[in-house]
This record gives C-alpha cells, sequence and structure tokens, in this order.
C-alpha cells in the first residue's frame, strides 16, 4: 500500500515545480541573470536554516574531495538549468521549457545506455524513436532546433547523474552547490549594483521579498521530495513527475497564450505517445520483475 504520505508530498512538489512559470514573471524588471543570483543566494539560505533546524551536520565531517567535486560539477549543471528555465518563462517560451521535462525521461534511458551500458527493451528504442521524431518536427516548425528544450533536458539529466554518483541527500547536497555558486552570485550582484542596473532594492519591499522569496520557493519543493522519495516507490515517482510539465505547458498555453500551430501539436503529440509507451513498457517491466521474484521465493515450510 502507497504511504498516503508521502504521496501527497510528491504531489505537493510536483505541483509547486509546475507553477514556477507563475513565479518567475513577477520576478521583473529583474534580469535572467540576477534572478539566478539571487536565487542562488537566497537558496543556500533556506537550506542551511532547514539543516539548522534538524540539527544536520555531522554530513560536513564525512564529505569527501571525491563528493565536492561532484557536487560542484552538479553546481554548473543546474546553474545552466535554471537561468535557461528563468530566460524562459520571462521570455514566452513556457511551452518550450515544459518540453525539455518531457523529453527529459527520454534523455534519462539514453543516458542509460551510453553511460551505463544499459540494454533497452524494444518498447524502449520505439519510446527513443518517437522522441527523436517529435524533436525533428518541432525543430522544422520554430526553424531552429529547440534549444531551450534540450538544454533543460540534457542539463537537469545530467545533473541527476552527477547527484547519483555523489550519493548525499537534497539538502545537504544543494547545500554544498549552492556554497560553491555563492561567490560568482555575490560578484554578479554586487556588479549589477555598482553599474546602477540592478533591480533589487529598487523597486519596493515587495519586489525584493519576492526576490529573495526564490530560496524558499526553490527549497521546499525539493524538501517535499525528498520525503516523497523515501516513503513511495520509484514507480509512483516516475508517474508524479509528469505534472509539472503538464502545468507548465497548460500556463504557457492558458494563462501566457503562447502559440501553438498545428505543426508544433504534432511534435509535442510524438512526445506524449514517446512518454506513453515508456511508461507502460516500465509499468509492465515492473510486474514481470515482482512475479519473478515471488517465484524465486522458497516454498514456506508445513505448519508441523
Amino acid at each position: 500500500m502507497v504511504d498516503r504520505r508521502g504521496l501527497a508530498a510528491g504531489f505537493a512538489a510536483y505541483v509547486l515545480w509546475g507553477l514556477f512559470p507563475l513565479y518567475w514573471p513577477l520576478l521583473k524588471p529583474a534580469g535572467a541573470m540576477e534572478i539566478l543570483a539571487h536565487r542562488m543566494i537566497w537558496s543556500l539560505v533556506a537550506v542551511v536554516a532547514i539543516l539548522a533546524v534538524r540539527r544536520q551536520w555531522a554530513w560536513i565531517r564525512t564529505l569527501t574531495a571525491r563528493q565536492l567535486g561532484l557536487l560542484a560539477l552538479a553546481a554548473v549543471f543546474i546553474t545552466a538549468n535554471w537561468g535557461t528555465y528563468i530566460y524562459a518563462v520571462n521570455s514566452g517560451h513556457t511551452i518550450e521549457a515544459a518540453l525539455g521535462y518531457f523529453v527529459n525521461p527520454l534523455i534519462t534511458v539514453v543516458f542509460g545506455v551510453v553511460i551505463f551500458r544499459e540494454r533497452l527493451r524494444a518498447w524502449q528504442w520505439a519510446a527513443v524513436g518517437l522522441g527523436t521524431a517529435a524533436v525533428l518536427v518541432l525543430s522544422a516548425d520554430y526553424g531552429r532546433p529547440p534549444w531551450i528544450a534540450l538544454t533543460l533536458a540534457f542539463s537537469f539529466g545530467l545533473y541527476g547523474l552527477v547527484k547519483k554518483f555523489a550519493g548525499m541527500p537534497s539538502a545537504e547536497s544543494l547545500t554544498v552547490e549552492t556554497l560553491v555558486l555563492l561567490v560568482p552570485a555575490i560578484a554578479y550582484a554586487v556588479t549589477l549594483e555598482a553599474r546602477g542596473d540592478a533591480a533589487f532594492g529598487h523597486h519596493g519591499i515587495g519586489h525584493g521579498t519576492l526576490l529573495a522569496g526564490a530560496g524558499i520557493v526553490t527549497a521546499v519543493p525539493l524538501m517535499l521530495f525528498n520525503a516523497a522519495a523515501i516513503r513511495i516507490p520509484m514507480s509512483a515517482i516516475g508517474m508524479l513527475q509528469y505534472l509539472a510539465p503538464v502545468l507548465q505547458f497548460l500556463i504557457g498555453l492558458l494563462v501566457q497564450h503562447e502559440a501553438m500551430p498545428a505543426s508544433r501539436w504534432a511534435g509535442f503529440l510524438l512526445v506524449w505517445a514517446a512518454l506513453a509507451v515508456l511508461t507502460s513498457d516500465g509499468v509492465r517491466a515492473g510486474r514481470r520483475a515482482r512475479r519473478a521474484a515471488a517465484r524465486a521465493l522458497p516454498d514456506p515450510e508445513p505448519v508441523r
């Protein structure tokens, strides 16, 4: 039976991530890079506060040089992801950003083949083929490859891959990542202020509070996700992950009124077909694995 609290936490995490396109435009007239810098700074403040409340500091003594290096690399990938996403949402490309997170599971499958030498099942190959066709169709529609979507998909996929190798919990790893990014983030914010181009502190208390709130907005869904990940099966997490890009897509379409010509619908339909194939294949494979495990169990001894 699925843990209801874990399911609720996972649902809340992905809904909050899905609502991000409504938050970042509130931070204008700050540019994407200034928002990114403040997100880094205030995310560190938020996760350190969470760790302080939990009194979780023992991990610092066990942090290895290898983990530090991996998390520094993860910081580079998440910077690219956050910066691209903020730029996309604030420049009228929310639907393309949503596409990136629809494509991400397919990128994860490709990483499995390339990096871990995994062998794909026939239906997984079919899903990858549909995803490739979708990118080609959307490239023709946009008149260019969907760079925003591909950057988001690959940067988040690489971020998850590096974090897998680092093997640290979310709050602790985010602390290290944002600490690595702190100096360049502060340097950029100070440079903007010195040039007279900074928005932070110059557009009222409300705007400044919203910029600082980027840290809480980043940390809260991460903590909810962490609570879900330790309580519910990965198959449930896998199904919930589609909530975020669905909400982002709907916001781009219905709230921000972005264009969706027929050719773009065709590309998205191919992506959704690929995800349907990938998900159904994963469900079938999981059932087969559970049945095989059940058959492998020894028969119980008769009661004497």
